[in-house]
């Protein structure tokens, strides 16, 4: 069945005024408030009414950083945050650049003077994002956010979804825990606080001793530390993960170990990527919605652009769990 196209009746209807107060506000004439404004155009957003937008055709950059391009030859996150991206900046006639940060980070700017506004893609440093708050262009932020509120950004929700999954495996009767991470970003910390608040909440032990920390998103270092830990004594019967790469490593590790998964330990990882469903048993995750990450960025770098009088906004999209063959009741 063909899905009926959003009208201007509906938005009218939506939001309790006339159809005519809805046109006034998608077209920026005067005589409409500015929150009632800000109401017309988000319920137009949500019901996926065509925009009428003055910023077809302009040129709007994305900057990945480092981080975001291995990212990208690893695991995929940045590529289904750019297939989000690339939609939707079709389907507002925006014409979507990509360039890798430079060195300095401030060079990245410098020859872009055509560009309507910036996509920042997985900031590694604060620093980053304070040079890019100072530049005064519209810019988001992907994959992180802005301590100080300048710029809007996207993200997944990392420490509710993280609390999310340590509930689940509770709720399969583990206590012994294990937080498998990579440090560093402000994203991945907020991961493990939502792990460590959950374990805290319930009695159980959360501090250092229970977190494995690796220097690198790679499996083979994942499965080396998790096949130490095994071979120190196993005091632990599942593991969550920091992200599916990892996840994905703890199952090697594990295997070399002798260890049975879901039967002996439950492994739980983050990103709820395709591969999940290749590795041996199939990999339960928390999903990232990453195509509607992108999609978000470039709706709030649209609204930035067209409504530059709106405060920047803080959103994080939730993440559901998966359940596949790496997770079950403790034994």
């Amino acid at each position: 069945m063909t899905k009926r196209r959003v009208t201007l009746d509906d938005l009218a209807a939506r939001c309790g005024v006339s159809p005519a107060t809805v046109s006034r506000a998608l077209s920026d004439r005067p005589g409409v408030r500015p929150d009632l404004r800000a109401r017309v155009r988000e319920a137009a957003q949500s019901l996926g009414y065509a925009l009428p937008s003055k910023l077809k055709g302009q040129r709007v950059t994305l900057v990945a950083s480092e981080a975001a391009m291995a990212d990208y030859a690893r695991n995929q996150f940045t590529l289904h945050v750019l297939e989000g991206l690339r939609a939707r900046a079709e389907a507002r006639g925006l014409e979507l650049e990509i360039r890798t940060a430079a060195v300095p980070f401030e060079a990245t700017f410098a020859a872009a003077r055509d560009t309507a506004g910036y996509l920042l893609l997985s900031p590694e440093t604060d620093a980053q994002i304070e040079a890019l708050a100072a530049l005064g262009v519209p810019a988001v932020i992907i994959n992180s956010d802005d301590p100080m509120m300048r710029l809007s950004s996207v993200a997944p929700c990392n420490r509710t979804a993280a609390a999310l999954a340590t509930d689940r495996l509770i709720a399969l009767a583990h206590r012994d825990i294990l937080f498998l991470t990579r440090p560093g970003r402000r994203t991945i910390a907020r991961r493990r606080e939502g792990w460590a608040e959950r374990m805290r909440a319930e009695g159980l032990c959360a501090d250092n001793s229970r977190v494995i920390e690796v220097s690198d998103w790679l499996p083979a270092l994942a499965a080396e530390a998790v096949a130490a830990r095994v071979a120190a004594g196993r005091d632990f019967t599942a593991i969550l993960a920091a992200g599916d790469s990892l996840a994905t490593g703890a199952l090697l590790g594990l295997a070399r170990a002798g260890v049975d998964v879901p039967g002996e330990v439950s492994v739980m990882g983050f990103d709820g990527l395709p591969q999940c469903d290749l590795q041996s048993p199939p990999l339960s995750a928390l999903e990232i919605p990453m195509q509607a990450i992108g999609a978000l960025a470039l709706d709030l770098l649209s609204d930035t652009l067209s409504m530059p009088d709106l405060p920047p906004r803080r959103v994080e999209l939730a993440c559901r769990i998966v359940e596949r063959g790496s997770t079950g009741p403790r034994a």
